[in-house]
């Protein structure tokens, strides 16, 4: 499948991060409706492509300033993983010893991954996330699971001072799997 206008559409998911909250959080989009892990006679199975991830985070205290504040503080973690199954959780509410292989770049499942130091948290910060992985036009990464989950991990050193909403939007694309890509998909993809 191409990446083009024809093709590629968007999907997105938020979860709000509690201030002064340390610990992980998660929320899951489900892609059940994009994903077809079976094949049925011709009928191949489909997968999503997930070609690129743009991530942000806002300051939802403030309607004047939705931009983190200069005096803002906060260091998390976050990531896009597939198939994780992780639901909902509101910050805190995910063990960090459980969820500390989520954010490994050797992880299977992240699809893709980075740092966010808020401005007021070092000298050199600054307010845009730092990807370490990411997917590419080229080389997406497929998914055949029927959800992706958007987990972040505050640092109990550094906690955000103002609620803030982490957002990730997809770029992606329904496709078509021959059955020897599913299985290794399938079995790459497990948790």
């Amino acid at each position: 499948m191409a990446y083009d206008l024809k093709n590629v559409f968007y999907l997105d998911t938020q979860a709000t991060i509690t201030k002064a909250t340390a610990g992980g959080g998660s929320a899951q989009l489900d892609l059940s409706a994009y994903i077809d892990p079976i094949a049925r006679g011709r009928t191949k199975g489909t997968g999503l492509a997930i070609y690129k991830t743009h991530f942000s985070i806002v300051n939802s205290e403030d309607t004047n300033e939705i931009a983190p504040k200069v005096t803002d503080e906060g260091v998390m973690a976050f990531c896009l993983s597939a198939g994780a199954g992780l639901g909902d959780n509101a910050t805190g509410a995910l063990q960090t010893s459980a969820a500390t292989s989520l954010y490994d770049a050797g992880n299977q499942l992240m699809v893709s991954g980075g740092n966010f130091y808020a401005p007021g948290a070092a000298a050199t910060a600054t307010m845009v996330p730092e990807m370490y992985v990411k997917p590419s036009e080229k080389v997406p990464y497929v998914v055949v699971r029927d959800n992706v989950c958007l987990v972040y991990n505050v640092s109990a050193e550094k906690t955000m001072t103002s609620t803030s909403v982490i957002s990730v939007r997809l770029e992606c694309a329904q496709i078509t799997l021959d059955q020897a890509t599913l299985n290794q998909l399938l079995r790459t993809q497990t948790v």
